[in-house]
């Protein structure tokens, strides 16, 4: 049997925007596995926010950071973070903007000063997005840090409040030399920005894998839901997009699947021959 290799993204396809998790889904990636295919998880969660009940489905590796952290059987393969210079940079922009913040590096998440104050408002739209009602804070992020030094050398990106949309256009004015963009929850509204390196994203990362695994992209298969995901499901030799996902992924993915709370991931692994 030739070795096939599936990417998953995380939010809006493995889990939905509650954070639920399929067990449909665990037993879809337990079987392929069994038969000898690799699955890697492949999100813009950096590994502090890679939370026990994901981990413990059990894979053979991790992309985070929108492909700028690499990881295969516990090894890491790339971890290319922002600088010193480049975070310190960035962080004293937000403040004097007033702008609040967190630190995104596989160590932890690490929060602005009054990131949890200033952040309930656009959280708990955030938390109504992914179905969650009043959540606060400390609940959406559970293990977020308060009261760290934020300049540091090993963060992945940067995420920010948006008071409104011109803080987006302004920090893409600002800093034309790194790879900005927003988020929010379902329907990928602009509640929060966010700011990382130029040149690295799930396809580059997906690609870099391929390469030191020695495995034919004819023989990967990459799921999405948003699109973040566009890049990696045009680059790997089936793009799936799930049937919960957004208009732009779904018209250019090669094969649409149920959503996520329909068993997508089970029912696009037994369509492929993966299980």
């Amino acid at each position: 049997m030739t070795k096939k290799i599936v990417f998953l993204d995380v939010d809006g396809t493995l889990v939905n925007y509650e954070n639920d998790l399929p067990e449909s889904a665990i037993k879809a990636i337990q079987e392929t596995r069994r038969k000898g295919n690799l699955v890697f998880t492949v999100t813009g969660r950096s590994k502090a926010e890679m939370y026990q009940d994901i981990l413990d489905i059990g894979f053979d590796g991790y992309i985070g950071g929108n492909g700028s952290y690499i990881e295969f059987e516990d090894k890491v393969l790339k971890e290319a973070t922002l600088t010193l210079e480049d975070t310190t940079k960035i962080v004293d922009w937000l403040k004097q903007k007033g702008l609040e913040f967190y630190l995104e590096a596989n160590s932890g998440l690490y929060a602005s000063a009054f990131f949890e104050d200033r952040g309930e408002k656009t959280i708990q739209e955030y938390s109504q997005r992914k179905g969650k009602g009043q959540a606060t804070v400390r609940e959406v992020f559970p293990e977020m840090l308060f009261g760290a030094d934020l300049y540091r050398e090993d963060v992945n990106k940067i995420s920010f409040i948006l008071d409104s949309y011109e803080d987006y256009l302004e920090a893409v004015a600002t800093f034309p030399e790194y790879k900005l963009g927003t988020w929010g929850g379902a329907g990928e509204t602009a509640l929060f920005g966010d700011i990382a390196l130029s040149g690295i994203n799930k396809a580059v990362a997906v690609d870099e894998l391929l390469t030191h695994l020695h495995i034919a992209i004819e023989n990967s298969f990459a799921f999405g839901d948003a699109k973040v995901d566009i890049p990696m499901l045009e680059h790997c030799g089936t793009g799936i997009a799930m049937g919960n996902g957004g208009p732009e992924i779904k018209e250019m993915a090669d094969y649409i699947t149920e959503s996520v709370d329909n068993d997508g991931i089970w029912l696009a692994f037994k369509h492929f021959e993966l299980i």
